[in-house]
């Protein structure tokens, strides 16, 4: 049973909350400007249309006020997409779409976003924080806009359990001990019931929850937004969306960014390891930051704090502390708020009060932190599908990790590398029953003749860790690596000007940052 591939949620409120440019050979220059960015046009761009889908390029877009924001502010549309992009005539599914117009007057060209997840809302994250999600510059200059991918939020969902069923699922505790094969049967059945629950409600979009369909469903919204090339922004797993829209589509790039990368080329099995050492050393770096304050919960060296932190999770894995909700605190929960913490520094205040009343038998902070992770709102709903769609991305795009042998060297590497979460990283894969075959494969991507593509990483990111940002930024034919040197999840609009400097100066200027900018 493959029990070590734990691939972690990159979630919007998280993350937010990358040669030759033609076939004439024409060498770029990284200290030359990009092609200045086309203005959208009212009708859509029909120069690059794939066959068979014409009715869907073409399709004109009715913009409203959107739900539950002020008139004016924004405008909402749905795009109509098709199910399978290898067959037009194969049925249909809709798109949520939201646009903040350019505030400094004339757009120069439309700006798609992604928060990340795979699952998150992009729609969200424009309606609720445009402003934070790509900066004042970038709003000045273009209509930003966000949308929800396939099978998440507003779109044509995938859609699985309710609240009470969902709270069982992540939640409740099993009866037999850690690793045991009672334990073991117990969450598979649960995955068993998960799936059924998807199947059932989510009307046969499963096999097509994908990133190749995903990229192919963006440059539809480029092309019915009227614009002639992408420009995009994507933090995170939206790094993987841009990277294989460059992949598929290298002559429509524009001015793409893509912070927090994510590595195409490594297996599930590396991620979920480099995943599980990103994190333990950010929860060092926090205990040490934590140790030189005046309120920390924790005393002595780093080493020895980080001890004491293992013996409290070990402490409620065995005797789990009942919350004033009812629910049950166990490691894995505890876990999940401390991987939710560790994704920005300034919730590192935030953390140290969860695991300061943890220690006292109150989880409630420690819940908190976890119902943020999971989208759970205070009073037991969901604000959003986000965790049935990054499963069902995950199990599509990500091929099996069946070897045995690789497995263990996983479980050792991990045990060795990160001891404190490692005890609590394994768990049964819900791929292993997933109802479609995984599409996806893992292999670098060049995106031969591609405008320049800025990558962002920063040095201590434990969701996407750096050597992603550097990976990726190797095997793009034009890619460009800018370092933010810190800690946290994403580099842009941190409070680094060297960082914002850069990304801005591309986007709205298309002025290319030099290779290797590293950003202290």
């Amino acid at each position: 049973m493959n029990r070590t591939r734990r691939l972690l949620t990159v979630t919007a409120g998280l993350a937010v909350a990358a040669l030759a440019l033609s076939a004439c050979g024409i060498l770029w220059d990284p200290k030359s400007e990009a092609s200045p960015s086309a203005a959208p046009s009212s009708s859509p761009n029909l120069d690059s249309v794939p066959a068979g889908f014409e009715d869907f390029y073409g399709q004109a877009l009715s913009w409203d006020d959107c739900e539950g924001t002020d008139p004016g502010s924004y405008d909402c549309t749905t795009v109509t997409a098709p199910l399978d992009w290898s067959d037009p005539d194969a049925g249909e599914i809709e798109l949520a779409v939201i646009r903040r117009a350019a505030s400094g007057g004339d757009a120069q060209g439309s700006l798609l976003t992604n928060p990340g997840g795979p699952g998150a809302s992009g729609y969200d994250m424009i309606a609720d924080s445009a402003l934070f999600a790509v900066g004042d510059e970038l709003a000045d200059a273009y209509d930003v806009i966000g949308f929800d991918p396939r099978g998440v939020g507003r779109s044509t969902a995938v859609t699985c359990l309710d609240a009470a069923k969902m709270d069982a699922y992540l939640f409740d505790i099993p009866a037999d001990p850690r690793g045991s094969a009672g334990w073991e049967a117990e969450l598979t059945e649960r995955n068993d019931e998960f799936v059924q629950a998807c199947i059932d409600g989510s009307d046969g979009i499963l096999p097509f929850i994908t990133t190749d369909n995903a990229a192919r469903d963006l440059d539809l919204l480029r092309a019915v937004l009227g614009d002639a090339k992408l420009n995009y922004l994507g933090y995170s797993y939206g790094t993987f969306l841009g990277a294989t829209y460059a992949k598929l589509f290298p002559a429509q790039v524009g001015r793409l960014v893509l912070d927090g990368a994510i590595d195409p080329a490594i297996p599930g099995l590396d991620v979920g390891t480099i995943q599980a050492v990103g994190f333990e050393s950010a929860l060092r770096a926090y205990m040490a930051d934590c140790l030189d304050g005046s309120d920390c919960p924790f005393g002595g060296s780093v080493d020895e704090a980080m001890a004491d932190l293992g013996t409290l999770l070990a402490s409620v894995d065995r005797s789990p502390l009942q919350a004033s909700d009812g629910r049950e605190l166990g490691a894995d929960s505890l876990l999940t708020g401390i991987i939710a913490a560790l994704y920005s520094q300034e919730s590192w205040g935030f953390l140290s009060m969860a695991l300061e009343d943890a220690l006292g038998g109150n989880p409630d902070t420690a819940f908190r932190l976890a119902d943020f992770y999971y989208g759970r709102s205070p009073d037991g709903t969901y604000a959003d599908n986000s965790t049935e769609a990054f499963r069902a991305y995950n199990c599509m795009d990500y091929p099996l990790d069946t070897d045995e042998a690789d497995q263990a060297a996983a479980e050792a590497l991990i045990a060795q590398k990160a001891p404190t979460i490692a005890p609590y990283w394994q768990g049964v894969d819900v791929c292993e029953v997933w109802p479609a075959e995984p599409t996806g494969v893992r292999e670098p991507i060049t995106a031969e003749g591609a405008a320049p593509i800025v990558v962002v990483g920063t040095t201590n990111d434990p969701a996407t860790p750096y050597e992603w940002s550097e990976s990726l930024a190797d095997q793009l034919s034009s890619g460009v690596l800018v370092t933010r040197v810190g800690e946290g999840h994403t580099g842009f609009n941190k409070g680094n000007a060297c960082v914002d400097d850069a990304v801005v100066a591309y986007l709205v200027d298309g002025t290319v940052p030099e290779d290797g900018l590293r950003c202290e």
